[in-house]
């Protein structure tokens, strides 16, 4: 109750509509949205996660999802940029994302190019398809790795993928391209972080929090102002902002389509949850940013393109012990994570 009554005190402080920002809370894991109304057969999950781990994804088998993916450091990979080995290993466009709560994510990339009830038609049952986010991320991606010529033909044949194809999805356990997206967006459905120190403070827990971390909770909801576009249970606003980051790259100017809207959007990235932002360095859209603390004096010197940034960006005025202890705060996010891979069937 009392951090609902200072939330609406800070915001109205700060001057930030309450419509455009909710409480701190701890996740809810009821609230998922799953298709088909309810969890899934855990055999859905396990085909889901042997699919993320396989690297026969592409022509050269040298990298799977998980590539790119990587469970010890909440599902990202720890550089810049990633590198495509379907593409001869050429760097990708943005940063890799955290998979952590994506669950929860009503648009996908950095852009915002993927969202729910997307239609396809796949090339092996030429059948019109429409999907939620989760799903069409995982058919585009693997679409754009051949995986009807590459792929495919590879587990086709693997007995324990037929098993397992089966088991998910009965009676006639088709290994096709849509089954294969439902099964992946099923597993990351799974990856749920909810367990951090900042989520035992919100249950009540006041020694979770250091009193640095606790210091830098104040300045996050007030002077810093950072609780303008990072609030929620995730802490994100899922909307698009330019935060003064010198770009070449459009963000989610490319996806909009009128002349107002490209002009609104242009260099302006999706604002990223931060759950579990301590073990997901380097930051911001290109990976420029190598840590916390350099993503904090970026914020407190408001950004290096005044030219294009989003009014709610300026310079806050922050001494060093008030920026350490915004970190202190961040990496208060983050809870320890598993290591995890699962072996390819037949491989």
């Amino acid at each position: 109750m009392w951090i609902s009554i200072v939330y609406s005190l800070v915001l109205f402080f700060l001057g930030v509509p309450w419509s455009q920002s909710q409480p701190f809370e701890p996740l809810d894991r009821n609230t998922i949205q799953w298709p088909d109304q309810g969890p899934p057969k855990q055999a859905l999950i396990d085909l889901g996660r042997h699919l993320f781990f396989d690297p026969r994804l592409v022509e050269n088998e040298q990298q799977s999802c998980a590539s790119c993916h990587q469970p010890p450091l909440a599902y990202s990979d720890g550089v810049a940029l990633s590198v495509q080995a379907h593409k001869g290993w050429q760097p990708t466009k943005r940063n890799a994302p955290s998979l952590y709560n994506v669950a929860w994510a009503p648009v996908l990339h950095w852009d915002g190019r993927i969202s729910d009830g997307q239609c396809f038609v796949p090339e092996d049952t030429k059948q019109t398809v429409c999907l939620p986010a989760l799903e069409s991320q995982a058919f585009e991606s693997m679409r754009s790795r051949q995986v009807y010529t590459g792929f495919l033909p590879k587990i086709k044949p693997v007995k324990a993928y037929q098993t397992m194809f089966q088991q998910a999805f009965p009676p006639g356990g088709e290994i096709t391209h849509v089954h294969m997206a439902r099964a992946m967006a099923a597993f990351e459905r799974t990856l749920v972080s909810d367990r951090s120190p900042f989520d035992r403070y919100l249950q009540g827990d006041r020694s979770a929090l250091s009193l640095a971390a606790q210091r830098g909770l104040e300045l996050f909801s007030g002077k810093a102002g950072c609780i303008a576009c990072h609030s929620g249970p995730l802490l994100t606003d899922w909307g698009f902002h330019h935060l003064g980051l010198p770009s070449e790259d459009p963000g989610r100017g490319e996806q909009v389509h009128t002349a107002a809207e490209k002009q609104r959007y242009h260099q302006a990235f999706r604002t990223p949850p931060l759950r579990n932002v301590g073990l997901t360095a380097p930051y911001m859209h290109d990976g420029s940013l190598g840590s916390l603390e350099a993503v904090v004096a970026f914020y407190d010197r408001g950004g290096d393109d005044a030219a294009h940034r989003s009014p709610l960006i300026h310079p806050l005025g922050l001494t060093l012990p008030e920026q350490q202890a915004l970190v202190a705060f961040l990496e208060s996010l983050s809870e320890a994570m598993p290591t995890e891979s699962t072996a390819s069937p037949g491989r």
